[in-house]
């Protein structure tokens, strides 16, 4: 089998930013759709996130995402990757990482500033979630504020090369 493309990019190098991971359009209607890498730890060099943080990331954020004035109508997904370093962000159209920042940021400021406890996160009760009693609200609050902070800041990286 041929190898995917985010296999292909060398993670002993990787750094935390926001990557265009591919490029796809619809052969039937032309329609482009863009995947972004949102890495926010060093692959191999730190440690992974735990799948509580994770979780509550991707519940704020999802939401966060989906009720965005501008961009609801293009968001397609936004979910972490198995190896937990980090979330895709897949949205309608030919998008690069510069334009995706500004929102990027939004999100995570978002999740940093947070306000109510575990109880508050959006979809974490019993009937709408299927492991709500896995959340982190705290340490999801520390990942994005060091991701905004280290990763985001002056110059972050938005590029693989």
């Amino acid at each position: 089998m041929k190898k995917i493309a985010s296999f292909t990019v060398n993670h002993l190098v990787l750094m935390p930013g926001v990557y265009v991971s591919r490029r796809d359009a619809d052969p039937a209607t032309g329609v482009v759709v863009t995947t972004f890498d949102l890495r926010l730890t060093a692959p191999n060099r730190e440690p992974v996130m735990n799948t509580a943080e994770c979780h509550t990331i991707e519940h704020l954020g999802a939401t966060f995402l989906r009720n965005h004035a501008a961009w609801k109508s293009r968001v397609i997904y936004f979910g972490p990757m198995g190896c937990r370093t980090g979330f895709y962000l897949v949205v309608f159209g030919d998008v690069t990482s510069e334009e995706i920042l500004p929102l990027v940021r939004e999100l995570f400021t978002f999740v940093r500033d947070f306000e109510g406890g575990e109880a508050d996160i959006p979809g974490a009760k019993p009937s709408e979630c299927g492991n709500y009693l896995d959340q982190n609200l705290g340490m999801a609050k520390w990942l994005a504020a060091r991701y905004l902070e280290r990763d985001l800041s002056e110059n972050p990286h938005l590029s693989y090369e």
